[in-house]
């Protein structure tokens, strides 16, 4: 599963690197609504959180969904403009005149992701004039819960009074806790975007891409950027441009907008000390199904203690040495343990840095 951006025919003039101050709102409220996302950002989420004025809370509950189980393209309304080269604003009142640039569907589509819409790479009926459409937009909305119910009864019968809505929220946040945020955040971001530039000038996309993030791939040949996720997609740059947006609070997130006649664009997080590279889907995917048999799970308790030899395991386990080295080859292939040599014998041992990774429940099981 992958997103993929066919660039076929893109110059290098029309790839941008700009950071988006009403992109890095959107990830500082997900950051506020799910802060199990975001384990760094904890004394942050916390102490917004605390001295929030309470209308204002009140009113971020009621639009949570645009930004908490998914990320809403009214935070990027730059790709939205027609011609597809529109970049981001340099301030958040500069990107709030882009989206009250946007037209009336396109702010109702972008707004109703929350509905799980199947079609977001191809254009649809329009909900705004269409009955069968707004019915079943409003069926969608309603398996999330009554809020969202209301809120698309709303957006679809007086979209310019909520627009107007969300400006003023997004204003109302800017002035309690995001203009000291982006004043942190923006010389960090600015200076990513001058390196990743730097880098497309100096040694192509490939090189830029790969420093965004591994799991971007550019098959140039073919002219096709992936971006290794778990959903599908694609899109294209055709005649318009690329832009890839850093931010500083959206780890571990990469986010690909792949909109029916949109701009294609990233959201990236920008490098961080300590963080790791991230797995592929395909690696994600081999160590879950290495972990889901009983006896690789024992194997990776003992394993987790120290390390031992293959007759060690053996003695331990009441196997024969063929099985356990079958069990030990999955765990190998899944990038699970390691293997060192001590004169005659190879010693196995589980990797706790890349098991971390896949959660504290199964470190705290192994370990118990």
């Amino acid at each position: 599963m992958s997103v993929s951006i066919d660039i076929s025919g893109l110059t290098p003039e029309r790839i941008s690197v700009v950071p988006s101050p009403l992109g890095e709102l959107g990830m500082a409220l997900h950051a506020l609504a799910e802060p199990a996302h975001h384990p760094g950002l904890q004394g942050w989420t916390t102490a917004v959180s605390a001295r929030l004025d309470p209308g204002l809370a009140d009113r971020l509950c009621e639009a949570d969904f645009l930004w908490r189980a998914t990320f809403s393209d009214v935070f990027a309304p730059f790709a939205g403009i027609p011609g597809r080269t529109t970049l981001p604003g340099a301030t958040l009142a500069d990107e709030l005149d882009l989206l009250d640039k946007l037209t009336d569907r396109q702010f109702v589509d972008a707004a109703m992701e929350f509905t799980c819409q199947t079609t977001y790479e191809a254009r649809e009926a329009n909900p705004l004039d269409d009955p069968d459409t707004r019915r079943r937009a409003l069926e969608l909305a309603a398996t999330r819960g009554q809020p969202q119910v209301e809120f698309t009864r709303r957006l679809l019968d007086d979209p310019p009074a909520v627009r107007a809505w969300f400006r003023r929220l997004v204003e109302d946040c800017d002035e309690a806790f995001f203009a000291d945020v982006w004043a942190r955040v923006q010389p960090q971001l600015a200076a990513d975007a001058r390196h990743k530039t730097e880098l497309l000038r100096r040694k192509g996309l490939a090189e830029a891409l790969a420093a965004v993030s591994s799991v971007v791939t550019l098959d140039e040949p073919a002219g096709l950027i992936t971006v290794d996720k778990l959903t599908e997609g694609r899109t294209a740059t055709e005649d318009g441009g690329l832009v890839l947006v850093p931010t500083s609070l959206g780890w571990p997130h990469l986010l690909v907008l792949h909109r029916y006649g949109w701009q294609p664009a990233f959201t990236y997080p920008v490098a961080s000390p300590g963080l790791a590279t991230p797995p592929t889907v395909e690696q994600l995917t081999r160590r879950m199904a290495a972990l889901a048999h009983p006896v690789r799970m024992r194997l990776c308790r003992h394993l987790a203690r120290g390390a031992y030899t293959t007759s060690e395991l053996v003695d331990a386990h009441g196997m024969t040495a063929p099985e356990i080295s079958r069990h030990l080859t999955v765990l190998k292939k899944a990038g699970l343990i390691t293997a060192r040599r001590r004169g005659r014998y190879v010693q196995h041992q589980l990797d706790l840095t890349a098991v971390a990774r896949l959660g504290s429940d199964f470190i705290e099981g192994v370990l118990r």
